[in-house]
């Protein structure tokens, strides 16, 4: 079977959902229409993004949530069994599964991942995950090695592309994974493998994505340094005769007027912020995310772009304002080499439709998008 990924499409710049499959998605908020993350809304959310033309789901593989009122990705569906399901209802989108990789055998995963694509027809995407948060890895008993975290997924990877090649059965014993007469039948639709992506922001991670991966999935806080950030992958990805797209991810709040989504970007991201599930994150994440670290505090009259608020995800750029403010700054990402984005709302099913029938007509007048129905 001749099979294209949607993510090798035509479309010039690629949008898909991010964390959908979590309450909370990426608000680290309190209000009461924060995202439930119920089942059926997470159908019908997904059948929406498909019909307007979206690219691709990407789910977060979670195990624990950050605590606090909110307690944000609490509340999760594991990805695999989440990617079986999408990829029965869906025709179109690639369904991407989140793994952490020092928690699933490359032998589960080689077959748990070419039967989503089968049942996909060849529709189904890898995200590798190399793990940082030692209490969600406590469940398991299983100790992440930050130094080594890498050598790792890199070892993981090269496991599941032996698997991949289908040959007969053999023996690996390495630094982290051992087996016997291995194999796995079937193999996926996508040859050599399906599609991959990887998540960091560090050289190490840009370093395992330039060997393993079609996408880097990485944080732009500032896009004045995404022309580098993207020369430095290009670089690593050149070392190996590769090329490799670079995708970042985003917080949307879409309204009317710029005037009404300012005011609700601070009403859930400051007013409402739940600042003990953002202290539980920095603290575990190792990082600090200040209104004092973008030029100072910030209000609806005094927001530059790209400035957020105490609830504001770390690393998830904020696109805010009304439909011609949240096209300018795609557009602007466009052209500074990013391939595509994910977006995340309060409420995912309260909010995307007016971002596709509002926002996409006019990346579609720009000229990167397609409208749907003329992707060849």
């Amino acid at each position: 079977m001749s099979v294209s990924n949607p993510m090798f499409g035509e479309q010039p710049f690629k949008i898909g959902l991010f964390s959908a499959n979590c309450s909370g998605g990426l608000a680290v908020t309190t209000v009461p229409e924060q995202w439930a993350a119920e089942w059926d809304e997470i159908v019908e959310l997904t059948c929406l993004a498909e019909d307007g033309g979206l690219e691709f789901i990407l789910p977060v593989a979670k195990w624990k949530g950050y605590g606090g009122e909110s307690d944000i990705l609490g509340r999760s569906y594991e990805t695999f069994t989440h990617g079986a399901a999408l990829a029965a209802l869906t025709t179109k989108m690639t369904i991407f599964v989140t793994v952490h990789v020092p928690l699933v055998h490359p032998t589960y995963a080689a077959k748990s991942l070419a039967t989503i694509d089968h049942i996909s027809r060849g529709r189904v995407g890898l995200n590798m995950v190399c793990g940082w948060n030692q209490d969600e890895f406590d469940l398991f008993g299983v100790a992440v090695d930050p130094d080594r975290r890498y050598e790792q997924g890199l070892e993981w990877y090269r496991l599941l592309m032996k698997l991949y090649d289908g040959g007969p059965e053999f023996s690996w014993n390495g630094d982290f994974y051992s087996g016997q007469h291995m194999h796995t039948n079937p193999l996926p639709i996508q040859r050599p493998r399906p599609i991959t992506m990887s998540a960091g922001v560090s050289p190490q991670s840009q370093e395992f994505a330039a060997v393993t991966s079609d996408f880097l999935f990485t944080a732009v806080a500032a896009l004045k340094n995404a022309p580098s950030l993207i020369g430095d992958m290009k670089s690593y990805a050149g070392k190996f005769e590769r090329d490799i797209g670079v995708y970042t991810m985003s917080h949307v709040v879409c309204r009317e007027t710029r005037k009404e989504a300012e005011e609700y970007f601070y009403f859930f991201a400051e007013e409402c912020a739940d600042r003990d599930a953002l202290s539980y994150y920095e603290a575990k994440k190792g990082v600090k995310m200040a209104n004092a670290d973008r030029g100072g505090s910030v209000s609806p009259t005094n927001r530059l772009p790209g400035q957020v608020y105490t609830g504001s995800y770390p690393g998830a750029y904020p696109l805010v304002g009304a439909p011609d403010d949240v096209a300018r700054e795609i557009i602007h990402m466009h052209e500074l080499g990013l391939d595509g984005m994910t977006i995340a709302f309060v409420n995912y099913l309260d909010e995307l439709p007016f971002f596709l029938e509002a926002v996409l007509p006019r990346l579609e007048v720009a000229g990167i998008r397609l409208p749907v129905g003329k992707i060849p």
